[in-house]
C-alpha cells in the first residue's frame, strides 16, 4: 500500500470487538491475569498498551522499520537511544541542531563520560578527520534545526558502517512522507511525534524506529525501565495526526513555497534558508534524497537583532511561539527561544535569524501578515 493508505490503516483496524473504526483510547494502568503469570496482552501499562501498540505499528510501518518505540517525548527519545552508549564513547553531531539535543549530550552524558564533537555531517571528508577510535555514533538532522542543512544519508550510513557505528536520523522536520532514512542506510530514525506527526500543536511525545534487533531491544527495555511512556490519549493524538500526514504536508509545502519566494525578493531579508532553493548548499543533495523541501523556512535579516525581534512581534497569523509542525504558523527567534542553550558553543545561532513554521492557512493571509510585518 502506498503512504497515506498505510497512514490511515496500519496499527489501525476495526476494533473486533466493538467494530469501532478508531483506535480505542484504553485508559488503564493493569491488566486481568487469567493465572498467575499468564497474561492477554500484557501485565501492566508502563510495559504495554493497545493504543500505544497501535501507534508504534503505524509509524513502524511508515518509516519503514521493523521496531518502534514510542515515548513521553522527542527528548526521552533521544535519551534512550544516547543510553546504549557507555563512558568513554564518541558522538559526532551536526554543527546546527535542536539546543535540547545538544544539552542532554553535553551536560548530561557529558558527565557520564560521553564525548561530543560537532563536526559538518555534510563535509564528508570532516567527518573522516574528525573520525576516532571510539566514535560510536553520528548524529544527525535532516533537514537540521534551524538552518535546514540536509546531509547525504547514504554516504554518511556507509562511513559509519565502515567503522562498526551507528547512524542516527532526526527525521522531524522531513517525516517519513519526504524522507525515509532506514531505506538509505541509516541504523535508527528519531522523531518528536509533538511537530508534524501529531501536527496540531496539542501533544508531546517522541518516537525511536529501526530495524536493528539488538538496538530495539535495549531500546525497549529504556522504553520499561525508565517509563517515559507516553499516555494512551497522547498516543491517539499522535495516530489521529498521522492519518493527515501527507494531506497537511502537501499543503504545509506549498505555503512554504510561496513564503520563500516573497521573502527571497524582499529588502529586509538577506538569506532565505530552504532547501528547496537551487541556492542553498545541500539542494541537490535534498533533491535526490527527498520528495519534497518541507515547510520550515529560516531567514537572516539584514538589520540585525533588534529589527529580527520587531518582526516576529509583528505578525497577526504567524504565532510567536516555540515548536513547530501544527496546522498554524508559528514565528520565532532560536537564538534566544528553541536554541538559547546553544549560546557560546559551536551551535550558536545568529540573534537576526528568524525561523518560521509554515501552516496551512490561506496562503494569502500568511502572505499579507509577512507584508505587514516587514513593512
Amino acid at each position: 500500500m502506498n503512504f497515506t493508505t498505510r497512514a490511515i490503516h496500519d496499527g489501525q483496524e476495526p476494533d473486533p470487538g466493538t467494530g469501532a473504526v478508531n483506535v480505542p483510547v484504553y485508559l488503564t494502568s493493569t491488566y486481568a491475569q487469567e493465572s498467575v503469570g499468564v497474561v492477554k496482552f500484557a501485565d501492566y501499562g508502563r510495559g504495554d498498551n493497545p493504543t500505544r501498540a497501535a501507534l508504534e505499528a503505524v509509524l513502524a510501518s511508515l518509516e519503514h522499520g521493523r521496531y518502534s518505540i514510542a515515548f513521553s517525548s522527542g527528548l526521552s527519545a533521544t535519551d534512550a537511544v544516547l543510553r546504549t552508549l557507555k563512558p568513554g564513547d564518541h558522538v559526532m553531531m551536526s554543527t546546527d541542531a535542536y539546543g535540547g539535543t545538544y544539552r542532554m549530550l553535553t551536560k548530561i552524558f557529558g558527565a557520564w563520560g560521553i564525548h561530543t564533537d560537532i563536526i559538518d555531517l555534510s563535509d564528508l571528508d570532516a567527518v573522516e578527520t574528525g573520525w576516532h577510535a571510539e566514535t560510536k555514533l553520528l548524529w544527525a538532522e535532516t533537514p537540521s534545526n534551524p538552518f535546514l542543512r540536509v546531509v547525504d544519508i547514504a554516504a554518511l550510513a556507509e562511513i559509519a558502517h565502515r567503522h562498526a557505528a551507528k547512524l542516527v536520523i532526526d527525521n522531524t522536520f522531513a517525516t517519513p512522507y519526504l524522507q525515509t532514512p532506514l531505506l538509505l542506510g541509516a541504523d535508527v530514525v528519531v522523531h518528536s511525534t509533538t511537530k508534524y506527526l501529531g501536527g496540531h500543536s496539542d501533544v508531546i511525545g517522541g518516537a525511536v524506529i529501526t530495524n536493528d534487533d539488538e538496538l530495539a531491544e535495549r531500546v525497549k527495555f529504556f522504553q520499561f525501565a525508565v517509563g517515559a511512556i507516553p499516555g494512551p490519549l497522547d498516543c491517539y493524538l499522535v495516530m489521529r495526526g498521522v492519518r493527515t500526514l501527507g494531506v497537511r504536508m502537501d499543503r504545509h509545502q506549498a505555503n512554504a513555497a510561496r513564503v520563500v519566494e516573497l521573502l527571497s525578493a524582499h529588502d529586509e531579508i538577506a538569506t532565505v534558508w530552504y532547501p528547496g532553493l537551487e541556492t542553498h548548499p545541500n539542494h541537490k543533495i535534498a533533491q535526490v534524497q527527498m520528495s519534497g523541501y518541507g515547510g520550515m523556512v529560516s531567514v537572516e535579516v539584514k538589520r540585525g537583532a533588534q529589527r529580527a525581534k520587531e518582526i516576529v512581534e509583528k505578525t497577526r497569523l504567524f504565532t510567536l511561539a516555540e515548536s513547530l509542525g501544527g496546522v498554524e504558523s508559528l514565528i520565532e527567534l532560536p537564538a534566544a527561544m528553541t536554541h538559547l542553550s546553544t549560546s557560546g558553543s559551536l551551535l550558536e545561532i545568529p540573534d537576526n535569524l528568524i525561523r518560521l513554521s509554515v501552516g496551512i492557512e490561506d496562503i494569502d493571509d500568511l502572505l499579507d501578515d509577512l507584508r505587514q510585518a516587514l513593512a
